[in-house]
């Protein structure tokens, strides 16, 4: 019995040295850090967090531009589709016949067979005055309201087209 001891001893001796020497091989190589815990989102981790605002800020002014675009584009359709009535074009082709007409006699009184020397009509917050020298007229247009004036001077001599 005695020699069955021994040999359960150095059998145990034997495996716990095997065990020993297993758990350093294995062992050795391994290195080990602390676990860290950190949140992905920046908002709270603060690690990106002003690339993340400006990211965000971002998205929020391609929306608002967006809905403006949106709306500037609904706007202009509905302006486009209110002068594109039958009333609207009847309203804007008689205003440039009537402005023709102006235009016409108005220039019959300033080369017609018998020119005015001076006149004056108001148009609207305009008044419009020319004066004539025989040489050349020279046209005022004052606006009333802004208080802006615009002077035109026409040679009246060198006034045509070419011919020939």
């Amino acid at each position: 019995m005695k020699e069955e001891k021994l040999n359960n001893r150095i059998s145990n001796a034997v495996v716990g040295a095997i065990f020993v020497l297993f758990f350093v091989a294995v062992t050795h190589d391994l290195k080990a850090d602390e676990i860290k815990f950190g949140f992905k989102s920046p908002s709270f981790s603060g690690v990106g967090t002003s690339s993340h605002y400006l990211t965000i800020d971002s998205q929020e002014m391609s929306r608002k531009d967006a809905l403006k675009a949106e709306i500037k584009a609904l706007a202009d359709a509905a302006k486009r589709e209110e002068e594109n009535t039958t009333l609207a074009r009847f309203i804007k082709n008689f205003e440039s016949r009537v402005y023709a007409q102006l235009s016409r006699q108005l220039v019959d009184q300033l080369f017609g067979e018998n020119p005015a020397t001076e006149g004056s009509f108001q148009l609207f917050d305009s008044l419009i005055t020319w004066t004539s020298d025989g040489i050349s007229i020279t046209m005022t247009i004052f606006n009333e309201t802004t208080g802006e004036t615009t002077t035109i001077t026409i040679p009246i001599g060198d006034f045509g087209f070419p011919t020939g």
